[in-house]
This record gives C-alpha cells, structure tokens and sequence, in this order.
C-alpha cells in the first residue's frame, strides 16, 4: 500500500548512506508519504498510542531491573528500595505499574475499534491474527511481572494460575511442574518469570513490527469500511495529517496517565500486595489484575476445573477465527443497524464479566456469570455468523471520498 519510496536524499553522504541501507526512504514511504485513509477519526490514534505505551514499559523496566533482586528472599525489600532510596524509583515503578493498566486500557479500546469496524476481515486476516498473537504476549506478560513483587497476591496469583495447567490430561502435572521449577511456587519459579518478564516485551516488539508492516502491506481500514479507489481523492499522507492527530491524541493519553501516577497510582493494585508473600496464609479473596477480571469470571463460570480452563483460553482464541465467523459483506457496523446492538451488548457483558471476576464465587455472582459467559461466546459463533446471512444494511458510500462530501453536507445542513 505504501508503494516504493521517492526519497531522494539531498546531500552526497545521504545518497551514499541511501544507496547501502534505505532505511530513510523506508521511514519516508511508511510514516511521510503514506497515505491514510482521508475519513480516519480518533479511534485509530490509539495503534500510536500502544507503540508509546510499549516504549515507556521497556525503558522504566530496564531501569527498575537495574535495582530488583530475584530472589523469593529479597525481592520484596528490594522493591521498597525502589520505593524508598533509589532517586525517583517511586515515579519509575508507579509508571511501569500503572503502564501496564493504560497498555491494557488502549489494547482494549484498538480491538474493540477494530471489531466495531470490521478491521478483521479481508484482506486484514493476518494483520488481525498478529494483534491476537500481541495481545496473549501482553497477558503472558503482564502475569508475569504481577508476580515479580513477590507480595501476597503476587504469591497466591500465581500458586492460582500456574495451577490451571494441572487440569491438561497426561501433559498437565509436568508443565505446573516445569513452570514451578520444583513442585510448589517458589525462588525456582520467581526467577522463571522474572527471566521471560523482561524478554516478553522484545518479543512484542518485534510482532508489533510485523503488525505494522502487515498494515502497510494492505492499507488501514477505515470508518466506512470501503476500500481506497482513487489514492487522490480517498487518502491523505501521513505526515502532516495523520501524525498531528496521533500527536494530540497522544498528548491527552498522557495526561491522562499522568494524573493516576500523581493523584491515584496504587488504585488499580491490590492491598494485599504490600504484605510479603507468606505461604501459610491464604488471602481471603485471591483476584488477580483488572485487565484479566472478564476471562478469571469465565474460569469460575464453569464447574469444570478442565471446562473452566478451556473456557478461559477460548475466549482469547476465538478471536482468531473473527474473520471467517463473521459473514456480512458489509465492513463497518456503521451501517449494520442489528449488528449495533449486539456489540454494544457484547461490550455491556464483557464490562459486567469484569465486575463479577472481581467478586467472590459464589450464589448469584456465579449464575450472573455462567450468563454473560454464554452470550459473550454466543456473540463470536452465534450472532456473528447467522447475522451477516440475515441482516439487511445500511446502503454502503461507494468511494471514502463519497463518505467524506456527504458527512460535509450534512453537516452544514
């Protein structure tokens, strides 16, 4: 989609340096003269967003492992040293912390996007399927820097989880007993997840890189849902348009996350973490972060210790196969009137499975959950498949350009 690149370096070093490794002309054909879709709105700044979140997680946590210990014996009190006597390790750990709460807040809000839009159906199949894949890597990560603090919740969220393995027939026993290092969580286990902790976010990186070029290689999608005809007329280059927008767009995230590393930074965490880990004493309502709540209220849903665990994994898996469950010609919900409703539903469930994943299994909470669990599965391989066959839409604007004149109008009307 970006086409080859029309960079013509200025000066004689340009050009020799041009000629052996092209990589100004790459930045030139993918972040200058590319072109973008001319009705892109707010929604698609937050792909921008999840690069400068990845970024501020990388650096900080370098920084902070240049003072962690990990060892079950002093990696609590090496945090507080953090906290207490490395110069600004405070503000360096409640960025990393609450980091990972706005990487999950604008990962949710660019998936969601993408399933409102239809961003997932062809040609973006891959390009979709390599998000998925960023955001397992994001949860693997995640979990396991949770743990790192080695704090009561850090413990007993991990004796928790690494436990689900021990459901998987034949195979189960020895992965726990793998990722333990030994058979209960212990110094062998801290330093496993301390080690893939800080490679995960590389990894991700390197799958954002393919993201992206997936995305150049077909071009971004759009509110409309139509394909670029004419690349005069349906697009705009990326620079100045679009990256003023991811700019300001960016600015506000900021700020946003500034003020709950100032005003609120341990609201998201858990009490119970600022106790050390302790083996002989059970929290008495083990929960793990909220970004994990929705897929946590699916485990419990079902009785099945097994069913509870293939349950979990399919609710991410399913994501997958969106673009063959879905079987509408039309793109974008925009003009899928039907189709609204049942995602802002979707959403409702999903926001309601987060409340209940954080409450106690038991009575009605259990039953509210089995409930939204069902729709939320009934949604990806009920609704979306028999929808698309039924549904009559909404009349699709033949061209971006067409969209943008006939919303200009309107407006002025």
């Amino acid at each position: 989609m970006s086409g080859p690149s029309t960079y013509v370096p200025k000066s004689a070093l340009g050009r020799w340096f041009e000629s052996r490794l092209p990589i100004m002309g790459l930045i030139h054909s993918s972040f200058v003269v590319y072109p973008t879709p001319r009705n892109l709105n707010y929604w698609w700044t937050f792909g921008g967003i999840l690069s400068v979140m990845l970024m501020v997680q990388i650096l900080t946590g370098i920084v902070l492992v240049m003072h962690y210990t990990p060892h079950v014996d002093y990696a609590f009190s090496s945090v507080e040293l953090i906290m207490r006597d490395v110069n600004w390790g405070w503000m360096l750990r409640y960025i990393h912390a609450n980091g990972a709460s706005m990487f999950f807040v604008a990962v949710y809000i660019h998936m969601l996007r993408g399933l409102y839009y239809g961003s997932y159906k062809a040609p973006r199949e891959v390009l979709w399927i390599l998000g998925v894949i960023i955001y397992l890597l994001m949860m693997a990560a995640g979990f396991m820097g949770y743990v790192l603090p080695w704090g009561q919740m850090s413990f007993w969220g991990a004796t928790v989880i690494t436990n689900l393995f021990s459901a998987i027939p034949l195979v189960g026993e020895g992965i726990t007993t793998w990722l333990w290092g030994g058979y209960s969580v212990d110094n062998p286990t801290l330093n496993r997840f301390f080690s893939l902790h800080y490679l995960l976010p590389f990894m991700i990186a390197g799958v954002v890189v393919l993201h992206v070029w997936a995305l150049h290689v077909v071009g971004q999608n759009n509110p409309d849902g139509v394909e670029v005809k004419n690349v005069a007329r349906d697009t705009l280059p990326f620079t100045p348009y679009a990256t003023t927008k991811d700019g300001f767009a960016m600015v506000v995230f900021m700020l946003f996350f500034a003020w709950w590393i100032f005003y609120v930074p341990n609201y998201l965490g858990h009490a119970d973490n600022y106790i050390e880990a302790n083996p002989l004493a059970t929290p008495a309502h083990i929960v793990p972060e909220w970004y994990y709540l929705p897929f946590y209220a699916i485990l419990r849903a079902v009785p099945s210790k097994l069913g509870g665990v293939v349950a979990m994994f399919s609710a991410i898996l399913v994501l997958c196969f969106l673009p063959w469950l879905n079987t509408s010609k039309v793109r974008s919900a925009k003009y899928r009137p039907v189709f609204k409703v049942f995602f802002w539903l979707f959403v409702a469930s999903a926001i309601g499975l987060g409340y209940l994943g954080a409450m106690p299994a038991e009575g009605g909470y259990v039953l509210a959950s089995r409930l939204l669990a069902v729709y939320y599965f009934a949604f990806f391989l009920i609704v979306m498949p028999l929808l698309g066959l039924f549904e009559t839409p909404h009349p699709v604007p033949a061209s971006i350009a067409d969209a943008v004149l006939k919303s200009t109008h309107s407006a002025k009307a």
